[in-house]
Order: structure tokens, then sequence, then C-alpha cells
């Protein structure tokens, strides 16, 4: 049975920076195509930012200021989180892209605040 961890989170100042990691493990699992997501309060989760092979996907929210990246041999996606401002507060997981509803960690929360 495969689990995902999320971790990397954490309290950061407006314009600060947080590298989020997501590590698979249980039974073999491909990263091939992850994306990252998160839920504001009183909202559905929604994707942030995805990578399926080379391609990645951002929100416009994201694009500019996110980047997320996969390393194999680890198993492990990344969210590098750069400029965040207190909107982007809130819990993070990671997730196949598409996502699948079995699979769901228990995220990682971040929160940006002075």
């Amino acid at each position: 049975q495969v689990q995902l961890v999320e971790s990397g989170g954490g309290l950061v100042q407006p314009g600060g920076s947080l590298r989020l990691s997501c590590t698979a493990s249980g039974s073999p699992f491909s990263i091939f195509a992850m994306g990252w997501y998160r839920q504001a309060p009183g909202k559905q989760r929604a994707m942030v930012a995805a990578i399926s092979g080379g391609t990645t996907i951002y929100t416009e929210s994201a694009k500019g200021r996110f980047t997320i990246s996969g390393d194999n041999a680890k198993n492990t996606v990344y969210l590098q989180m750069n400029s965040l401002r207190p909107e982007d507060t809130t819990v993070y997981y990671c997730n196949r892209f598409p996502r699948s509803d079995i699979l769901w960690g228990q995220g990682t929360q971040v929160t940006v605040s002075s």
C-alpha cells in the first residue's frame, strides 16, 4: 500500500520561501505524474502545481513563484515556494495528477504571517 508523506511546511514571513517535499513509500510507485494541492478554509482542495514527465503546470497564483520538481531516485516530489503571501496559508498535499482520492496524506501546514 502506497503512502504519501508531505513535509517542509512551517511559519514564514511574507516574501519568504519554503520547500515542500513529498515522499512515496510502500508499494512501488511512479512519480511520473504528480501534483501539489491545497485547501483553503471553506474551499475545495485544488491543484496548485503539477508535473507530468517533463511538463509542468501551475495555477495563475503559483506561476512565477512556485516550482515543482521530482527526484525519481528518491521517489520524492518537491514544491519550491518563493515570494510567499498570506493567502498561501493553508495545508498542502501531494497526490497523483490527476488526483486519486485514496492517496491523500496528512499534508503539511504552511503559514505565511508577519
